[in-house]
């Protein structure tokens, strides 16, 4: 199974770079929301939004949920191996609802239909944080 190695590897990859857009999207809506008043910003602001959800994201999302599912497929033996990864599968999930929040707040932000402020942002910006911890630790310490 030399290959699960290479998928493993790539769904890393593909996490690391999930992830790096999950972290910073909101961080450009949070300048978004708040320089409303600078039309040359917020067009600037927009492609960026724009650019790292559906060039980097949303591809990087996508190749995260296959090689996870390839991985399961691969070794279905890991679903005996304790309730970690039912666990982790449920923050996942919870990760994937995010990624399409993000969405819908990137296309509000967009039309110029958010009322969304920068604080509402910054603490949105928190969740992703929250649930990477949860999945690293079921993933590497295996609580239960």
């Amino acid at each position: 199974m030399d290959y699960y190695l290479w998928i493993k590897a790539f769904h890393v990859m593909s996490v690391l770079s999930w992830m790096a857009m999950l972290f910073y999207l909101p961080r450009l809506f949070v300048y978004h929301a708040e320089h409303k008043e600078n039309a040359g910003f917020v067009e600037v602001a927009k492609i960026q939004e724009h650019k790292l959800f559906y060039y980097i994201g949303h591809p990087a999302m996508i190749a995260t949920v296959v090689s996870g599912l390839a991985m399961m497929y691969l070794n279905p033996a890991m679903f005996h191996s304790g309730g970690w990864l039912h666990a982790k599968l449920t923050l996942a999930v919870l990760m994937i609802a995010y990624h399409y929040d993000c969405r819908r707040h990137l296309k509000a932000l967009n039309e110029d239909r958010s009322t969304k402020s920068g604080k509402f942002f910054r603490a949105y910006n928190e969740i992703p944080t929250l649930l990477m911890i949860g999945i690293v630790i079921f993933v590497i310490v295996k609580p239960f």
